[in-house]
């Protein structure tokens, strides 16, 4: 089960602020660039990101029915600075793995103490923004 909404509205409003500005330089953190979709107001969502083979994974730590996750998903994609590039991803595909596979084993690790199971998945394009 991922972690609780409140704790998800108590980040937006408190750790966020903290993380924001970090986010897209750190090693495992970046920033997702998204667009609302009803409203087109475009957002910033800091997430823990790790590359894989074709692109990147993102740990769903709210779960898969997080807004920006619904955004990311209707758009077929998002932008994604970390480690100080900027780069375009799409194709994004929900995984559910119990085993924590497409991350590092330590972060693998934490992710199974906080019950993280759900990833996004997506491609990185070949036209970088």
């Amino acid at each position: 089960m991922p972690a609780p909404r409140w704790l998800a509205r108590f980040n937006r409003y408190a750790t966020n602020r903290i993380l924001g500005p970090l986010a897209p330089r750190l090693p495992g953190f970046g920033m997702v660039i998204h667009t609302g979709r009803r409203s087109g107001h475009v957002y910033r969502t800091p997430v823990n990101v790790f590359r894989t083979r074709g692109g990147y994974v993102i740990a769903l730590t709210y779960g898969p029915n997080s807004e920006w996750v619904r955004n990311v998903r209707a758009s077929g994609g998002c932008t994604l600075v970390t480690r100080g590039k900027t780069l375009r991803l799409s194709r994004p595909r929900l995984i559910h793995d119990e085993r924590r596979r497409l991350v590092p084993a330590p972060v693998a690790v934490i992710l199974g103490i906080l019950h993280v199971s759900d990833f996004l998945e997506l491609d990185l394009d070949d036209a970088r923004s």
